[in-house]
């Protein structure tokens, strides 16, 4: 089943004051169309959830001729005939390059047009579609429950927040457009903190790594038997949570000062709390659905010393020494 549709996305509110008696109150709005594809059975049960996938273009599909998204990748074989056991949408970008905050958008928007599984959301796309899969990875790591990056790039500053993504990167290695080195630099990134990551690179491929990689089944299968990530709680003793208690300092001013409270930790900052949930030794998390972390570090002692958040930004504790 498949539909012509266009998502209307509120990009800018007008002011609510009025600070100039010669300025008025505008709204501006921006259009992002989409092919989407429904499963065959869709309509069938209206209480189902159903995974999605995000297919993200290249640059030969810009412009403002939405058929033009299907000249590749599942959209095409969705056009061809090929039956998908989840929800595709496929946007089209107006420009050359992919933009995380209006695909997250769109992604909301469709989440609350469609029975979406929301532990089952994937990213796929090829050359500027595989920058943007990175890109919109790196932007909003807990969204997706697995992504498939083809023949594109990303910030290999940024891997460390694909650390409980599941990973599976396509390139060619006769590719005269994007070098394999941007996938394999990628790869080697993401490693460092989520081993599993995968790298299929094709010996005799150019720039063309998708029509082997959509056209393969195996890719699909495997896809769909990611979920999204979610955290598992521990208790530890408070002889071992008492290790992390204390006053750590940041960058200026910047201070945490962590108690241990119902079997975790506390950490107060700012007028700020939290509770770091411990997932193992030296490591807890902020939320069970987001990969938010706060790990400990210690000297050769073996004793705390350092506090590492993980979140939006990497931001490193100093434990001040006990009085």
């Amino acid at each position: 089943m498949k539909k012509y549709h266009f998502l209307v996305l509120l990009i800018a509110m007008f002011h609510p004051f009025r600070l100039h008696a010669q300025q008025t109150a505008q709204t501006f709005v921006q259009q992002t169309h989409y092919l989407l594809y429904l499963p065959e059975h869709y309509a069938d049960d209206t209480s189902a959830r159903w995974p999605l996938v995000l297919f993200l273009h290249g640059s030969g599909e810009v412009g403002d001729s939405i058929q033009w998204v299907a000249r590749n990748g599942p959209p095409k074989l969705a056009q061809a005939g090929k039956k998908f056991p989840f929800i595709l949408v496929s946007p089209q970008s107006a420009d050359y390059l992919w933009h995380p905050n209006d695909l997250m958008s769109l992604l909301s928007g469709i989440k609350k047009q469609y029975r979406v599984d929301n532990e089952r959301i994937y990213l796929t796309g090829l050359s500027m579609g595989g920058f943007g899969t990175w890109a919109m990875a790196e932007e909003y790591p807990d969204e997706f429950a697995a992504i498939l990056p083809l023949s594109g790039g990303g910030d290999t500053t940024q891997a460390w927040k694909l650390r409980y993504l599941p990973v599976w990167c396509f390139h060619g290695l006769k590719d005269n457009v994007v070098p394999p080195s941007n996938s394999i630099d990628m790869i080697r990134a993401v490693r460092q903190y989520n081993p599993g990551a995968k790298l299929t690179l094709y010996p005799e491929a150019g720039h063309d790594s998708w029509t082997t990689t959509y056209n393969n089944d195996t890719i699909y299968t495997w896809m769909l038997a990611q979920n999204k990530s979610t955290r598992k709680r521990i208790l530890l003793p408070d002889s071992e949570l008492n290790d992390y208690r204390g006053v750590y300092v940041g960058k200026g001013t910047d201070t945490v000062y962590l108690t241990v409270k119902d079997n975790a930790i506390l950490a107060t900052w700012q007028g700020n709390t939290t509770l770091l949930i411990p997932a193992k030794k030296d490591l807890f998390f902020l939320d069970e659905h987001s990969s938010a972390d706060a790990y400990f570090e210690r000297d050769t002692d073996g004793e705390v010393s350092k506090l590492v958040i993980l979140a939006n930004e990497k931001e490193i504790y100093i434990k001040t020494p006990k009085k």
